[in-house]
């Protein structure tokens, strides 16, 4: 990172140059030498350049994420928030919607379903929890989430989510073990299984990945409030974007 640094450092020193010399002779040039030893001098004796240059960046590249993210948003809105064929927590007119993307094999994923369960109730049914396959793992990870629509198709997608997302140990996601569950639930695992095997299964499925990949997410948990894109479980600002939806 020195070198773009030194680069930028560079630009600011020559722009505290006058643009001509005194009396109007020509302005006074420097040997690129010369002048990265003046930079690198510079820089030495003041260091403190180094971090306010990084900060400056982090900040933009922060601003610029965020603008590409309401941008995503805003053109997949309608994918995003208003799928009938979405499962959810909560009121269906609630008047914030947050939307999870998620993989059964995530920890972090995992960790956040306590929360994530309790949020109409933290905010008095005024919150609905959209969730969205999202298996970036592969495999048995897609199999979980085509097991868990499938439930859907008995009226136990909730439950089936919950049974999965429960499993201790990545290592208990097996194919018997999602048959187990199902049974635990009161599916019929044949049709379970049938149902996971169908065309419009599939699809949903699919077209779940292709939003994710459009809204730029990377990994899981990833979660959509409004215009505001959340990648990682922060729960702190989670909460934010929904008490700043509330508001408006």
């Amino acid at each position: 990172m020195i070198r773009p640094l030194l680069a930028t450092a560079a630009f600011g020193l020559v722009a505290l140059t006058p643009a001509c010399a005194e009396g109007g002779k020509a302005p006074v040039t420097m040997e690129r030498a010369e002048l990265e030893t003046v930079i690198h001098e510079y820089i030495v004796t003041h260091p403190e350049v180094i971090e306010e240059a990084i900060i400056a960046l982090n900040a933009r590249d922060r601003a610029e994420a965020a603008k590409a993210a309401k941008e995503a948003i805003s053109q997949n809105a309608d994918e995003l928030y208003d799928l009938d064929t979405d499962h959810f927590i909560g009121p269906a007119d609630a008047p914030v919607t947050v939307v999870e993307f998620f993989d059964y094999r995530c920890g972090y994923c995992k960790r956040s379903m306590p929360f994530v369960q309790g949020l109409p109730e933290q905010y008095d049914n005024k919150v609905r929890v959209v969730f969205k396959e999202y298996p970036i793992f592969g495999g048995i990870s897609e199999t979980a989430a085509l097991a868990a629509l499938a439930a859907g198709k008995q009226g136990k997608y909730y439950e089936m989510h919950v049974a999965l997302m429960e499993l201790k140990s990545n290592d208990e996601l097996t194919e018997k073990k999602i048959d187990e569950l199902g049974e635990e639930i009161g599916l019929d695992v044949r049709k379970m299984r049938a149902d996971m095997k169908s065309v419009s299964l599939r699809k949903q499925l699919d077209d779940m990945q292709k939003l994710g990949h459009a809204l730029n997410l990377t990994g899981t948990p990833g979660f959509y409030i409004g215009d505001t894109a959340i990648e990682g479980a922060d729960q702190p600002g989670i909460e934010k974007a929904i008490k700043d939806a509330l508001k408006g």
